[in-house]
């Protein structure tokens, strides 16, 4: 008999292909009060270093790591809404919508560019090159996160990065349909040719893999004439 496909294994949610619960899982927000860093501490699930903050009010809370921040430095000024940056400054962290939490540019040397500011929204420069508005009440933190050049590092061997894909509840190593045996996958096997074949949507789970149900396949052939009759002209 064969086995269950990957798919099918990781649709039951077994151990192997969950994401580990972990005691030490900050949630990052913003506070419009000055602070004093506490600490720099490391987070499996975030790539960024996080920044524990005692702010002047009593009650702590955690923020991206961004190039240049200390334990006992005092932040002042470095969060703040949109409206309050000039155009031209390079931020991270930033909101999606005021109160969301910081959702944008937070991997380490990732950063925006404020391109220009209305009456009612901000355009900013993502990484990509792409502009997008935010809203103005939405806020952002000034600098780049830290950890920049962390890939540049080689892992060296596999063990590394069983562990690293492991920890966010990432399949590795893939092992392709191809390579497998033919009770073990529909495109494993010597004769199957090796082709993504179309499944029905009334196929057993078994054979649902690859192209699903689609509502056609190949090339359009009203494309395919009007080149040759273009060619022939």
């Amino acid at each position: 008999m064969g086995k269950q496909l990957r798919v099918q294994r990781r649709g039951r949610g077994g151990y192997a292909f969950r994401v580990p619960s972990y005691d030490f899982n900050p949630r990052l927000a913003y506070k419009c009060i000055d602070g004093t860093i506490a600490d720099i501490v490391h987070d499996r699930l975030k790539s960024a270093p996080i920044a524990k903050i005692k702010y002047e009010d009593g009650s702590t809370g955690y923020i991206t790591a961004t190039e240049g921040m200390m334990v006992g430095r005092k932040i002042a000024g470095i969060v703040k809404q949109l409206k309050d940056f000039e155009e031209g400054d390079t931020i991270s962290s930033i909101e999606s919508y005021p109160n969301s939490g910081p959702k944008i540019c937070r991997t380490p040397g990732s950063s925006a560019m404020i391109v220009s500011k209305t009456k009612n929204e901000c355009v900013v420069q993502l990484p990509s090159k792409k502009l997008m508005s935010f809203n103005l009440a939405a806020m952002a933190m000034a600098g780049i996160p830290a950890g920049d050049g962390r890939k540049d590092k080689p892992l060296l061997k596999a063990g590394r990065k069983y562990h690293i894909t492991h920890v966010r509840g990432k399949v590795w190593p893939r092992t392709a349909g191809v390579a497998m045996s033919a009770v073990s996958h529909p495109y494993g096997g010597s004769g199957t040719g090796h082709k993504r074949r179309p499944v029905g949507h009334n196929a057993p789970p078994g054979q649902k893999i690859g192209t699903l149900w689609p509502r056609r396949t190949g090339k359009k052939k009203g494309k395919i004439e009007a080149a040759t009759t273009v060619g022939n002209r």
